[in-house]
């Protein structure tokens, strides 16, 4: 299987899972389940578990120890989407080229769908079926996804965002606040996946986890390039949204030239990580080549 079509059936088989538990949801908040269903499920390319999936599959891991883990991820990430659009963040009316949650239903329900998808994620870790070695690392699953998506990831590096706009930063700074905001859930899909693998080694681990981490900067470089680049029909928001709400980004500190520089030496230090891995990760570097080189 080529690996577009490996990462559609990842994509549609994560959609049809995540239907299915909204679906089981109890009717006695239908709104709430409609607005958390809305950010689930409009749109969205399921890069997490992809990745999640593709590290999974290099380490033969059972195929539901993958999908638990890549639906709490995606559980994480649709509900901070939900929250970083809201009108106290960055008040922003398009997700995916759709009305985002608060804007589809309204503020309240908008809070209320992030925060309940937030708790759903640690009741897939704690519930849904796993092998019994994925299952006898559950507590370890949800630190990881917990430190991650908190003050010691993808909150701090928010935090960090909203403290900044429209201040001038260094590039150090602007690097920690997306190696945290956006890079802490992606490096998260492979410290889980990883850890539900009996036999890897510890440093092969950390090498995986070294890709993941260069990747995670990666996309977030070339999100910055496309915010001033891309087509607003193709990247699914206005362009140039960043610059008007006086974000920091790689193309406004160093240069657009220097921020494609720095997304090409990115790219060949993640797949001279994965070179070094004693396991087929031909998948995961077309992985690489589309994180970096996507037009949306």
């Amino acid at each position: 299987m080529n690996f577009d079509a490996l990462r559609q059936q990842i994509k549609q088989q994560t959609d049809e899972h995540l239907l299915g538990l909204i679906s089981q949801l109890p009717d006695h908040a239908e709104h709430l389940k409609a607005a958390m269903q809305h950010a689930l499920l409009v749109g969205g390319k399921r890069m997490r578990p992809v990745l999640t999936h593709l590290v999974g599959n290099s380490l033969d891991i059972p195929r539901q120890d993958q999908l638990t883990i890549s639906m709490a991820i995606e559980c994480i990430h649709a509900y901070s989407l939900v929250h970083d659009d809201l009108p106290a963040m960055d008040d922003d009316a398009l997700r995916r080229g759709q009305p985002t949650c608060h804007i589809a239903f309204d503020e309240a329900t908008a809070i209320l769908a992030g925060d309940a998808l937030q708790t759903l994620a640690f009741s897939i870790l704690a519930d849904q079926p796993m092998s019994d070695y994925g299952a006898s690392c559950r507590a370890q699953l949800v630190s990881i996804l917990a430190r991650a998506s908190g003050f010691n990831g993808m909150c701090g590096g928010q935090a960090i965002d909203l403290q900044t706009t429209g201040e001038a930063i260094d590039i150090a700074t602007l690097t920690r606040l997306h190696r945290l905001k956006t890079g802490a859930l992606l490096s998260a899909c492979v410290q889980m996946i990883t850890m539900v693998s009996a036999n890897i080694s510890d440093s092969d681990r950390q090498q995986f986890i070294h890709f993941a981490d260069i990747v995670g900067l990666a996309f977030q470089v070339q999100d910055d390039i496309l915010d001033v680049e891309g087509e607003a029909s193709q990247i699914g928001k206005p362009q140039g949204s960043d610059a008007a709400q006086g974000k920091n980004t790689f193309p406004a500190l160093l240069g657009m030239d220097a921020a494609k520089q720095e997304l090409a030496r990115l790219h060949q230090e993640a797949l001279q990580a994965l070179a070094t891995l004693p396991y087929n990760t031909d998948y995961l570097t077309a992985f690489t080549d589309l994180m970096v080189n996507r037009n949306h």
